[in-house]
């Protein structure tokens, strides 16, 4: 007997499932608190090696990846679990502890958010 148990897959392509954390860019002005939220994860990523890390976790085999595969940018392991720490903190990776490895996935609908805060609803000529 088994006790494993099937998950129910987030569907982040359904527009409903998108929580995002701010609307367009074009839609209306930002709010005070949309603005600090967008700023937090543009800032996280606004570092070359937490951009290479993000980038890692994201396009990682199952949309997970155990720190030991991605810790190869050209920093110390310190640094990278400090890069890691901010990402988390922005609300871009989550965590989770397995054995003696962590492995981080990117927040399910963070992409999604991300590219409805810079998509423009209105075609350019």
């Amino acid at each position: 007997m088994s006790n494993t148990q099937a998950l129910p897959l987030l569907e982040t392509d359904v527009p409903e499932a998108v929580a995002p954390c701010c609307p367009p860019l074009t839609e209306r002005p930002f709010t005070a608190e949309e603005a600090e939220t967008a700023a937090r994860m543009f800032k996280a990523l606004g570092d070359p090696v937490r951009l290479r890390l993000f980038s890692a976790v994201a396009s990682h085999e199952g949309g997970e990846a155990c720190v030991c595969d991605i810790s190869d940018v050209g920093v110390s392991q310190p640094t990278v679990s400090h890069h890691l720490k901010k990402l988390k903190e922005a609300g871009l990776l989550t965590s989770e502890r397995r054995g003696t490895w962590v492995y981080y996935r990117v927040e399910p609908s963070v992409l999604a958010a991300m590219g409805k805060l810079l998509t423009s609803t209105s075609a350019v000529a």
